[in-house]
């Protein structure tokens, strides 16, 4: 199961054929193979490259805000939106492994649908060119639609649009004042990726043998492996990346495959793109599995800015189950404070990896919900997964990777999808409470009450004074608590239910009555 879940990681479960080959409705399914235990061969640390000086680069509108108050969007570039339909590729766009057709005008056209929700970064999956055909390792045709399959890192995919819409993508994001992370690989091209004939010794493969067991020597779900290590391939790369960065504008790399590349790599990767494009650059790493403790190493040198916490989804949909006792999800949640300093953990309730939230639930929209509340509510950066806000339930892999759906709005390839606009509704408000409240994003937490089904805490930012309280009912009935009236909120008459309207006056103790699967968010009226 662990070694599926990587490879779904890396956009597909599937091993090449011999050559990519067209899509054919017959086409013959194989499993994928096991790579090869071979030695893997010695790696040495890369001599540092002369930095070189950054082009021009034109004047943007970068918002002047700390990482930790972001909320980031996540979007499968191929699956959002078709703003031209003459790049697209000619196939079965119902298929789960084709590609549907979007691409960065399409996704520049919708801004309006992320700035509307309240989001302040887009995270958008890779874009440079793909390898030209498909593979059939998991039972179907399977192309790069994803941009994990790299088949050239001097160009972008033409399937998703040229560099100048890349540019005005990041421009008009900008202009609403949301920033771009763009996802890039460096640990492996595509499948049968031309170079493997190009530069043959810049790359492990199962083909030849040479790959190795371990995670920066094996070929992951059979793909290519570059050889990192190797000055004048990190070199390649780096470059390569670097200067998409700067020519583009974006504001920082998504890190794809961040424990199957060398700690060396990734110092001078930090090097670099802090003295090639800003001070300033933001890594956001993919650590598999990764949690606070496991990001340390890689927080602690400052090889990166951040790094997911792949262990908050199971915590939260556990909790809102009903599943282990109040007081140890507050564990949980206590835990994450011990990040690094000045990194971040990022958290999400469903991904292009995993099976998402309202799948794993069943469709419970109501416990759904809850799940978003106590994201948007705990610290870390929150990532929304497209869709998710509107209801896309997601589904395991490949469905987890669905078109974006716009209900009545003719934008393909989701058009006509069911949305459920009660529930971004219900989002917009979370995300403009978190927005509000500085508490949220950069507080403390404290346990109020973590008896039963009605958990109870504090969010407070010591420097704004911001004070929030969060209570959540995870029981089918009616649930009341009574907690001290908090400290913070000495010579406060009363205070504002910031999620569902209404006040409360101050007294010794803040009693709180909460309907079936439900929350309260409550802080000072202004």
């Amino acid at each position: 199961m662990f070694q599926g879940l990587v490879a779904l990681c890396l956009a597909g479960c599937a091993t090449a054929p011999p050559t990519p080959t067209q899509p054919a409705p017959e086409a013959a399914a194989t499993q994928p193979a096991a790579p090869a235990p071979e030695a893997p061969e010695a790696r040495t640390t890369p001599a540092p490259e002369p930095v070189k000086e950054a082009a021009p680069a034109s004047e943007k509108k970068e918002p002047a805000r700390p990482w930790a108050d972001e909320v980031l969007y996540f979007v499968v570039v191929d699956r959002f939106a078709d703003g031209d339909p003459s790049n697209n590729e000619k196939g079965d766009v119902k298929a789960a492994g084709t590609f549907h057709g979007g691409d960065l005008k399409g996704l520049t056209a919708k801004l309006e649908e992320l700035s509307s929700l309240g989001v302040t970064a887009l995270w958008v999956t890779p874009l440079l060119k793909q390898i030209p055909g498909f593979v059939t390792g998991s039972g179907f045709p399977d192309w790069g639609y994803h941009g994990y399959w790299a088949d050239d890192f001097q160009a972008l995919d033409p399937r998703f649009g040229t560099e100048e819409d890349f540019k005005a993508l990041v421009d008009a994001a900008h202009a609403r004042g949301i920033r771009v992370l763009l996802d890039v690989v460096y640990n492996h091209p595509g499948y049968n990726s031309r170079y493997l004939k190009d530069h043959p010794d810049w790359l492990r493969s199962e083909d030849k043998g040479t790959c190795g067991s371990d995670d920066l020597t094996s070929c992951v779900a059979g793909l290519p492996d570059f050889k990192t290590e190797r000055p004048e391939v990190a070199k390649y790369l780096l470059d390569a990346q670097i200067d998409w960065a700067k020519r583009s504008g974006v504001d920082g790399f998504r890190l794809d495959t961040v424990k199957h590349v060398s700690h060396d790599f990734w110092k001078e990767h930090r090097r670099r793109t802090r003295a090639e494009i800003s001070p300033d650059f933001f890594l956001l790493g993919e650590l598999w599995g990764g949690d606070v403790e496991g990001l340390a190493p890689y927080f602690t040198p400052d090889e990166m800015d951040a790094g997911f916490d792949f262990a908050f989804q199971g915590n939260a949909l556990g909790f809102v189950q009903g599943r282990g006792r109040a007081v140890a999800f507050d564990r949980y949640l206590q835990s994450r404070a011990k990040v690094t300093p000045g990194h971040h953990l990022s958290h999400f309730l469903s991904s292009h990896d995993v099976d998402g939230a309202l799948h794993q639930l069943q469709g419970n929209v109501p416990l759904f919900r809850l799940a978003a509340t106590l994201q948007l509510t705990t610290s870390g950066i929150p990532v929304i997964y497209y869709g998710e806000e509107v209801g896309r339930a997601g589904g395991d892999w490949p469905q987890n990777r669905g078109d974006m759906p716009w209900g009545k709005q003719a934008v393909k390839p989701g058009a006509g999808k069911k949305r459920d606009e009660a529930l971004r509704d219900y989002y917009k408000r979370l995300i403009a409470i978190r927005r509000a409240h500085p508490a949220l994003s950069r507080g403390t937490h404290s346990p109020l009450s973590t008896e039963g089904d009605v958990y109870v805490f504090q969010r407070r930012d010591e420097a704004s004074g911001d004070t929030v309280v969060v209570a959540v009912n995870r029981a089918k009935t009616k649930g009341a608590v009574s907690v001290p009236w908090p400290e913070a909120w000495t010579g406060v008459g009363e205070v504002e239910d910031l999620l569902n309207g209404g006040r409360t006056k101050a007294g010794a103790t803040l009693d709180l009555a909460l309907p079936p699967l439900s929350a309260r968010i409550l802080g000072r009226v202004p």
